[in-house]
């Protein structure tokens, strides 16, 4: 009997977490939806999605693709406001004779006055349009009578000519989701890949043959594959630090159309191979047709560097030519008409044609180079299980020197030869090889970023600490240093001074007076007062410090940590007491290590001749790790922070 109890007890806990007080059921709202101003599992919401639907189908009448959808949203305090502001994009395409229409707009503001639900209806004129850009123009509302505690409703259907853009659905958002389904009626002769992306769960996935929901006035006729996806209890999708773009995690159904067959037996086959779209890319005037301008660009170069023997130190000098001698417009536009002539007489040009004409120099002085289609980090992951080339939205090279191979982007002077930008570490790149056949290239970092600060100091007569600092930093760490010093080197080195108020710089000298330089050396010579309380002196050994905050405060996160680079810091510490001071404190030794060896932190420190010493290491030896690592790489940046927020060095006066 006893266990019994215990379990009806443990049984009714659990469906009480389980369960809310909001009516996630149906569209409807309720005097629970209004009274219940919490959110239990997510105390951090502002607002919720209570209940979402949507419904997409090909009209009988119009054969258009039409989509209902209805939404159900709880604003919990102010900050939910902004979930009243609605933005629905409609597409069309270049020639503007093909467009989407929205219809039905239907929204409602739901308040609990005196115990009874009182309703603000959104009114026509509160409903804009304006141009977005040549293919989107926005529909815009915000719903009205907004309080705390406030439940909205809106509804609207879409309609569009597109069924090569069948509707996708996202589940999940920036707020939690209790209910969000999804149905989608797809006639037989058109055939997609369906793709869930984002990892979570369908709680429903279910799929029926409809017979002839579709017929044309000729008798032919065609069945529907009708299917009802539904996700519960969608936790909020938080960024943070070291992801690229949401939309490779968001839980969200894509379609991308494979067959289309006509009612007159016609098929078109939109599922391509790599062997015909390495085919047509060929052909392609932005890419294929620019990769045999030879004649355009022998004449570019001086004959010092077109006589230059050394295969490696001519591509080197190819390439800071290519750099010093044309801007980058800011402009991808990937795939958009090329001209190296206009680059060639402008000195200024998209990022394609820079790295096209790039191209075309490197390959008229016989260097092997080759053609890479990337997708950049902000631009998502390519999909890899068939051709999709509007996944890609730049363009990079790579060359074969001497056994050796280099990825190459000259559109930032501030680059070495052999580095990309960082925007392109996005994992892979498709390789374009029009002999052999094109391929996935890993597209990775193998040497580690390094920062490295080594601190000298001594005590004067006057109990004063004087020293030097030197810093040296390599790979994409120089990078953003390099371009803040060499853009303006009077604001550089004031936010050192800012950042650091209680350090007097004396003098500061930069050893890397080259831009593109694979590092950046400095050296200041610094003097600061020390902290006395009674007869002790304290003293934080980290006047410098790498990381100042724990980038990662979820619970958990369910995506990946992306760093695009693997990277190691090293700061040493010489504190010489000239014979004044006894040594009361110093910090202890730590030692840890990440899982699978894949990084590692430690901190020596020692007394030794009159001498204090400080070694402090930490590194990440994967460029990405897998969210099954979140836990431990917080506990690890917070003995970081940590570490060098804490240490502390004590002595008192002999």
């Amino acid at each position: 009997m006893k266990s019994f109890t215990t379990f009806l007890l443990l049984l009714l806990t659990y469906i009480g977490y389980g369960q809310t007080n909001f009516s996630s059921e149906n569209y409807s709202i309720t005097n629970k939806d209004l009274e219940t101003n919490i959110f239990k599992k997510d105390s951090t919401a502002h607002a919720l999605v209570i209940y979402e639907y949507g419904e997409s189908y090909v009209d009988k009448n119009t054969f258009q693709l039409k989509t209902k959808i209805k939404r159900k949203i709880k604003i919990l305090d102010r900050e939910g406001f902004k979930k009243a502001n609605i933005i629905i994009d409609l597409y069309k395409n270049d020639s503007g004779d093909s467009k989407e229409k929205i219809s039905d707009i239907s929204a409602t503001t739901n308040n609990l006055v005196d115990g009874k639900i009182s309703k603000t209806r959104l009114e026509k004129n509160q409903i804009f349009r304006e141009k977005y850009n040549d293919n989107y123009t926005r529909v815009k509302f915000a719903l009205p009578n907004i309080k705390e505690g406030s439940v909205i409703t809106y509804s609207y259907t879409l309609e569009s000519p597109f069924m090569f853009k069948y509707k996708g659905w996202e589940f999940q958002s920036d707020i939690p989701t209790l209910h969000s389904e999804y149905r989608a009626s797809i006639p037989g002769n058109y055939e997609y890949n369906i793709k869930l992306v984002g990892g979570k769960k369908l709680h429903t996935n279910e799929s029926k043959l409809v017979k002839n929901c579709l017929s044309t006035g000729r008798g032919a006729k065609a069945d529907c594959f009708n299917s009802i996806y539904v996700m519960k209890d969608v936790p909020a999708f938080i960024d943070e630090d070291y992801m690229t773009t949401r939309n490779n995690y968001l839980a969200r159904i894509d379609y991308e159309l494979k067959i289309y067959r006509s009612f007159d037996g016609g098929i078109k086959n939109y599922a391509r191979t790599w062997k015909t779209t390495d085919k047509d890319l060929k052909s392609e005037q932005a890419i294929g047709r620019q990769l045999n301008k030879g004649g355009l660009v022998k004449d570019l170069l001086t004959e010092i560097v077109s006589k230059e023997s050394d295969p490696l130190t001519k591509a080197k000098a190819i390439y800071k030519y290519v750099q010093d001698h044309y801007t980058w417009n800011g402009e991808y536009n990937l795939f958009k008409e090329v001209s190296l002539k206009g680059l060639i007489k402008n000195k200024s040009g998209r990022a394609s044609e820079i790295n096209l004409l790039l191209f075309n120099l490197l390959k008229e002085n016989d260097i092997d180079v080759k053609v890479v289609l990337i997708s950049t980090r902000p631009n998502g992951l390519a999909t890899k299980v068939h051709p999709v080339i509007s996944d890609f939205n730049y363009l990079i090279l790579q060359a074969s020197i001497d056994g050796k191979t280099f990825l190459l982007d000259a559109v930032d002077d501030y680059l070495p030869f052999g580095q990309i930008p960082f925007r392109c570490l996005n994992q892979y790149g498709r390789l374009l090889d029009f002999k052999e056949g094109s391929y996935w290239l890993p597209i990775s970092v193998d040497k580690a970023a390094t920062k490295i600060l080594k601190v000298e100091l001594n005590f004067d007569e006057n109990g004063t600490l004087n020293g030097v600092v030197e810093s040296k930093k390599t790979g994409y760490h120089a990078l953003g240093s390099k371009k803040d010093y060499h853009s303006n080197n009077d604001a550089y080195l004031k936010s050192y001074k800012d950042k650091h108020p209680n350090i007097g710089i004396i003098s500061y000298d930069v050893a890397t007076k080259e831009k593109s330089s694979q590092k950046f050396e400095e050296v200041f010579d610094i003097t600061m007062e020390t902290e006395t309380i009674g007869d002790n002196i304290y003293l934080n050994p980290f006047i410098f410090k790498f990381i100042t905050e724990n980038p990662f405060k979820l619970q958990e996160r369910t995506y990946p940590i992306d760093f695009g680079y693997k990277d190691a810091y090293l700061y040493t510490l010489k504190l010489n007491l000239n014979g004044k001071y006894d040594v009361v404190e110093i910090p202890e030794s730590i030692a840890l290590k990440l899982p699978s060896n894949t990084g590692s932190l430690i901190l020596n420190t020692k007394y030794e001749n009159d001498v204090i010493t400080l070694f402090f290491k930490f590194n990440f030896s994967e460029a990405i790790y897998t969210s099954n690592f979140y836990g431990y790489l917080k506990s690890f940046f917070a003995t970081i922070v940590d570490t060098q927020t804490n240490a502390l060095i004590v002595l008192k006066n002999k």
